[in-house]
């Protein structure tokens, strides 16, 4: 399952709201603990926490008609049994009586304002389709069908549907509504919302119908009870995939607004549209600012896994031209919050009273949830990037080692895997079952994958740089590429340019440090630094030659590997296959990961596919730092045991006022 873009990665700017509707985005309890924030020194954009980004929905696991004692059993041929919770990794943790979530607080105050940032601007409050830039927050006034717990690795448990059942085969999965599910207009939540949600989106998202094209469709099979029938069986993570589906107002959307007009879902909306969430919008700035409010009487206030978060009475965010601009507003306690995606900011830039008399509080919260793949990404569909030995050679000309201790400040580990620092990464040589797996691919995959153990080039001396520029050289020479007048040329006499695209001004200083040894190389190298929207629009389009950019990976990979990987995706738009990687072994490979019976042949087929992927350089992997970096003005608390997978704010904090009032500020 995938980890949700939270903006800690740079997943495609166009499709992060697809978290709110598919696992695309969804959560997997992985989704519970932001990704890394050292990542953000090799993204397109700054990273950034916002709520509902960190986890959708407002979790619930009540009684449900029919529960079986181990919800790991598929329903037995007796009929249908309805479970509170499903778990990929083994029984649930929480039973259906459960009164809260371990790792909350249940006497957590409510009430306070939490100011949160984010930069650029807005101008729809419409998720679905994948055109404009949705206000930040806006699928915390949403709910969803399941959600997950933040101390699990792969659970999730009914929000708006009390009860899943599945067939041994998961070749379906039928949910069964809460009779107390409602609007924030006080109508019930029904199966036509359901099918209403999945078929705009599945209508108007490229994303979303890629990744629910295994749904064949979804129907009304009781008076509470939707069901959605797969193309195919065996494919464990379905039901849990379909889980995370927004939920949206079919009521709403096919009536007129205020002026009479016909609303429109396939179109951007500054109309402030209804929700079923813990939040609704209270009011905004078109573009500049937006507020969410605490609905008092939320319809799920009172649900089991609610209890102890939703604790602010609201949560407003501001809008900024850029990062640095956010920063000194940070600074100059303008917001509360911010998660620090630079190295040098998070040595430097928090030398001020604030911090100094203990009113801003620094604090790294480790990452166990997660990987994240972070890497200058190739075009692969522009002929002279096609040879892997042009990438090899690019990687030889990264000089990680000077890079991290002169941008980075020591700080960050290269990346060696598709899966770093998890047991889904591949070491060694292959053995047992992985060699299995591998060895039915032997004559589709790079010889390497069986004799060697991928490593990156290491740099770190002018020796050791000159070796690695020789070896480059070497490579390229086998590719067809010589220099001639100081250019680098196919033989054709066609020069070898190449062209970074990036979004973020912090990322420019690490592409221009890339940037010579690239030149000595022979080639022609330049660097175009374009606004977000430009390079969304360069994005869907596949028009650049290389990205830096990367991929959130859950400890329990699944279907999000073709959007990622898979061929069917490569030059579909929208897709985050932002190289192109079309590859018959990647695609089997993908499949074994999806269609693992058990943890053991997941941790098997993922370990093939990571290597495999590394060998064929499809990338030039970057680096990482396993933490996430935050900066807050002291104005709030948390329970004291945080959950194993997340840190969880805002969702499970709350307004200290004891502790606002002693330092001051922040009610404006």
């Amino acid at each position: 399952m995938p980890v949700p873009p939270v903006r800690l990665v740079p997943l495609l700017a166009a499709v992060v709201w697809s978290c709110l509707a598919t696992p695309a985005a969804a959560q997997a309890p992985s989704q519970a603990a932001p990704a890394s924030q050292a990542q953000a020194e090799a993204k397109s954009e700054p990273a950034k926490i916002e709520p509902a980004k960190i986890e959708l929905a407002k979790t619930e696991a009540a009684k449900t008609e029919a529960v079986t004692p181990d919800a790991t059993k598929p329903e037995a041929a007796s009929g249908p049994i309805f479970r509170h919770g499903l778990s990929l990794m083994g029984a649930v943790k929480y039973p259906a009586d459960f009164k809260h979530f371990d790792y909350v607080n249940p006497d957590a105050p409510k009430g306070g304002l939490l100011r949160l940032a984010d930069d650029g601007t807005f101008d729809t409050f419409n998720f679905v389709v994948p055109r404009g830039t949705p206000a930040a927050g806006v699928e915390l006034i949403y709910d969803t069908l399941m959600t997950s717990s933040y101390d699990e690795v792969a659970s999730e448990y009914g929000l708006i549907a009390e009860g899943v059942s599945h067939p041994a085969d998961f070749s379906s999965v039928t949910y069964r509504l809460r009779a107390n599910a409602r609007w924030h207009d006080g109508a019930p939540i029904t199966p036509e919302d359901v099918v209403f949600s999945f078929e705009a989106l599945t209508a108007n998202n490229p994303t979303q119908k890629f990744y629910y094209s295994h749904v064949v469709k979804a129907e009304k099979t009781g008076a509470r009870e939707v069901t959605f029938t797969f193309d195919q069986a065996g494919n464990r993570e379905l039901p849990q995939i379909v889980g995370q589906l927004a939920i949206l107002p079919k009521h709403w959307w096919t009536a007129t607004d205020a002026a009479g007009k016909p609303r429109d879902i396939g179109q951007g909306t500054l109309e402030v549209p209804l929700g079923s969430g813990a939040y609704r919008i209270k009011g905004f700035v078109a573009g500049r600012s937006i507020t969410y409010e605490r609905v008092k009487d939320y319809w799920g206030r009172n649900l089991p896994v609610n209890v102890g978060r939703d604790n602010f009475d609201e949560i407003r965010y501001e809008y900024f031209r850029d990062d640095t601009v956010m920063l000194e507003a940070f600074k100059a306690d303008q917001y509360d919050f911010r998660s620090e995606s630079s190295a040098k900011n998070w040595a430097t830039a928090y030398d001020f009273p604030a911090r100094t008399d203990g009113r801003v509080i620094l604090q790294m919260f480790e990452n166990r949830a997660s990987a994240t793949v972070q890497a200058f990404i190739p075009n692969l569909r522009r002929d002279k990037f096609k040879d892997p030995r042009v990438r090899r050679a690019m990687n030889y000309a990264l000089d990680f080692e000077g890079m991290n201790h002169t941008l980075f400040f020591d700080q960050y580990k290269r990346i060696n895997s598709f899966f770093f620092g998890t047991e889904l990464a591949a070491t060694g040589l292959p053995e047992g079952r992985e060699r299995d797996i591998l060895d039915a691919l032997k004559d589709k995959v790079p010889k390497e994958v069986f004799t060697a153990t991928y490593t990156n080039p290491e740099n770190g001396s002018e020796e050791s740089r000159r070796s690695n520029l020789r070896e480059a050289v070497r490579l390229l020479k086998e590719a067809g590429w010589e220099v001639k007048n100081r250019k680098l040329v196919n033989a054709k006499g066609e020069p070898f340019t190449l062209e970074f695209l990036i979004a973020s001004p912090a990322m420019e200083r690490v592409v221009v440090f890339y940037k010579p040894a690239l030149e000595r190389l022979g080639m022609s190298v330049s660097v175009r630094l374009v606004d977000s929207s430009q390079y969304i629009n360069r994005l869907r389009a596949r028009d650049f030659d290389m990205i830096v950019s990367g991929w959130g990976q859950s400890l329990s990979p699944g279907n999000e590997q073709r959007d990622y990987f898979g061929s069917d995706a490569a030059d579909r738009e929208g897709s985050r296959n932002y190289g192109g990687v079309k590859d018959a072994a990647v695609d089997a490979l993908v499949d074994k990961v999806i269609y693992a019976t058990d943890r053991a042949d997941l941790v098997a087929a993922t370990h093939a596919l990571d290597r495999v992927l590394l060998w064929n350089e499809y990338i030039i992997p970057a680096w990482t730092l396993n933490a996430t970096r935050t900066a807050r003005w002291d104005r709030f608390s948390h329970p004291k045991d945080l959950p194993a997978y997340s840190f969880a704010f805002p969702t499970i904090w709350w307004f200290d006022a004891a502790k606002a009032a002693k330092i001051g500020g922040g009610t404006k």
